[in-house]
């Protein structure tokens, strides 16, 4: 492991003024997501839908890496390129989504734990093969009623520790995804609490597993109210709150925070990000803070594509405007 190499990509994904897409989606997640244009996810398709957005012109101003899933790094674009190589000449680093998905965690009711670590380090080998420098690997919080349990905290966070010790092993940076969802009628005090007991239970984690924090990136959510709460805090009591969070959890040793758009509309995941980064200059953060955005920032220009080659050009636009607007709250310019 070349831990001078995995410092210097991990900085690169955080570059100033870029944030990274996540283009991972599963095949029942890109399906839906198909449905809502009522487009066939076909292979071909997805790949089509893929492609064109890898494609666009510019792109590489506002994006430093992208996710990728299983299926779509090792295909190839339509005139034979590897859709990795594709990333590769428009200066765009290519990662690889490598958790399989969400299981109940037995005897705990509606909390989940994420399924992946067997033979994990042959897919990585694998993977690097093929072209990734990055991996992802995402764990699940719920808030409700008694949950989440300190079971479900310690049983993610050992999973994601596990996760990314094996990653830089393998010579990739691991982008560690803990996410408190925002479903549910919690005010956003208790998204502080949760997210905090989650956060510090990962780094202890993370420590415990020898994982090196100058060459990982973290993926969280912001701390939110509830999506159904009473009176849902604005922008700048979100970014007061994730601030002094992570402050309370997050190592300065971590290079750089990757939000997630997490069920947040276009515009709330823009305005709060941006909100974010205007404090963080008087917080003088020591992290930069970037997105990961899949829905914030591939809803506009799936609509606009709706399937059809003769809308690409337009779709590529819609994709470009939208990338550069959240480049633009990256820096607390929007």
């Amino acid at each position: 492991m070349d831990q001078e190499k995995l410092i210097n990509i991990a900085n690169k994904l955080v570059i100033s003024k870029k944030g990274v897409l996540a283009a991972d989606e599963s095949s029942n997640t890109i399906k839906k997501r198909f449905d809502s244009i009522k487009v066939d996810s076909t292979e071909t398709k997805r790949r089509d839908y893929r492609e064109m957005l890898f494609n666009t012109e510019g792109i590489s101003e506002s994006i430093s890496g992208v996710i990728l899933y299983d299926e779509t790094i090792r295909q190839n674009a339509s005139t034979g390129i590897p859709l990795v190589e594709l990333l590769k000449q428009q200066g765009i680093i290519a990662g690889i989504k490598v958790d399989k998905g969400l299981k109940p965690i037995p005897g705990y009711e509606d909390e989940s734990y994420t399924e992946g670590l067997d033979g994990l380090e042959d897919r990585l080998d694998e993977y690097r093969n093929i072209g990734a420098q990055f991996t992802k690997w995402r764990g699940v919080i719920n808030i409700g009623q008694n949950i989440p349990s300190v079971n479900c905290i310690k049983i993610n966070s050992h999973s994601l520790a596990s996760y990314a010790a094996l990653s830089q092993k393998a010579g990739l940076v691991p982008i560690v995804e803990p996410e408190v969802l925002m479903d549910g009628s919690h005010d956003i005090s208790r998204c502080y609490q949760v997210t905090k007991d989650t956060l510090r239970e990962v780094f202890y984690a993370l420590g415990e597993q020898g994982v090196d924090l100058r060459g990982i990136l973290l993926k969280p959510n912001m701390v939110l109210s509830g999506k159904d709460s009473v009176n849902r805090a604005g922008a700048k009591e979100v970014a007061y709150q994730t601030l002094n969070c992570f402050a309370e959890t997050v190592p300065v040793a971590v290079p750089g925070i990757v939000f997630l758009s997490g069920g947040q509309g276009d515009e709330e995941a823009t305005v709060n990000l941006n909100s974010i980064n205007l404090r963080a200059k008087e917080f003088k953060a020591p992290w930069e803070l970037s997105f990961s955005y899949g829905r914030g920032l591939q809803a506009a220009p799936l609509k606009a594509w709706n399937g059809k080659e003769e809308n690409k050009i337009s779709a590529q636009k819609v994709f470009y405007e939208r990338s550069n607007i959240v480049s633009l709250a990256r820096q607390g310019k929007y």
